[in-house]
């Protein structure tokens, strides 16, 4: 019976000892899981901070005694790109609107890409000097000012670059890929259905008909002579008269101020030295900060998982 009682007692005590060690691990818990809620909460305090004295500094809505108004066209010209028409448009709205604002300079390094992002920019920028008289726009390029890059600077009063630059590209291309004799060494078979002649137009993996591909280069002769209007319109007689200078070749922006296609070398800071306003205030919309950490929480995530099943191979889509 006694041994009994003494079994029982241990019992006790060693049930006695796992509450009291699951209640400390709780505690713990508690304890560290309140750490981390303050802590992603002080986060988002700073990076709405940092917003707000971002918004601040932007000078939208502050008085400045005069200031250059820059607005970035940057990578690829697209409408789902940071130089898509509705971020470049919203930015020149922006400068346009602010009373301060002295000189328009549109930041340039791109490529290029659609020419319907570029030629809503281009007639933006035409209707707003149109608005704004007073106010020069000017279109400074870094490295590389091509193509439907090119097509937004001809709509800028003066266009300046850097003696390296890469400038005009004007013209237009398409690229495809054909797979028909591919499919029929392989022994594959395309089954596929249109209501229209056309319908199935540059299909890859049928042979090109003649009379589409005549079609095709019509519509992008057609874009092509909407680029050089626009060009025409922007510089003028400032255009030298050169059989190449809408072949779709680029130049250097020394060989480039040879050509007209640019008035001058040189740099944001020396225009807005040279405009009598130092102050430069960059009027490209900001991506919102919530969504950058939550995109970048995502790819983080997304990158550690890849990791731990073993699919991280170092490949990206560009």
């Amino acid at each position: 019976m006694q041994k009994q009682q003494e079994l029982e007692q241990k019992q006790w005590v060693l049930l006695e000892k796992a509450v009291l060690a699951s209640t400390k691990e709780a505690r713990k818990s508690r304890i560290w899981g309140i750490f981390f809620k303050l802590l992603t909460f002080g986060y988002l305090i700073a990076v709405l901070a940092i917003y707000l004295q971002q918004s601040n500094l932007n000078g939208v809505s502050a008085s400045t005694g005069g200031h250059v108004a820059v607005v970035q066209v940057r990578g690829e010209i697209a409408s789902d790109s940071e130089a898509s028409a509705d971020n470049i448009i919203s930015g020149l709205r922006a400068a346009f609107d602010h009373p301060d604002t002295k000189v328009v300079v549109l930041k340039i390094n791109s490529p290029g890409g659609s020419p319907v992002q570029s030629g809503y920019v281009y007639d933006e920028v035409m209707r707003l000097k149109a608005l704004h008289s007073d106010v020069p726009v000017y279109a400074v390029i870094s490295d590389t000012g091509a193509s439907g890059a090119y097509y937004i600077a001809a709509a800028a009063d003066y266009i300046y670059a850097d003696k390296a630059s890469i400038v005009g590209s004007i013209g237009v291309t398409a690229v495809s890929f054909g797979f028909p004799e591919a499919m029929q060494k392989l022994g594959v078979e395309r089954r596929q259905f249109t209501s229209g002649e056309h319908k199935a137009f540059l299909d890859a993996f049928a042979p090109l008909k003649e009379d589409e591909k005549k079609l095709f280069e019509a519509l992008l002769n057609n874009v092509h002579q909407q680029f050089i209007a626009a060009v025409k319109q922007g510089r003028g007689e400032r255009l030298k008269d050169d059989p190449n200078m809408f072949s779709g070749l680029f130049w250097s922006g020394e060989q480039a101020l040879e050509l007209g296609l640019i008035d001058g070398l040189k740099t944001t800071s020396q225009v807005a030295r040279e405009a009598g306003y130092e102050k430069i205030i960059d009027f490209s919309p900001k991506p919102n900060p919530f969504d950058q950490f939550a995109e970048k929480f995502g790819v983080s995530i997304g990158k550690g998982a890849a990791q731990v099943l073993g699919m991280d191979s170092g490949v990206a889509l560009k």
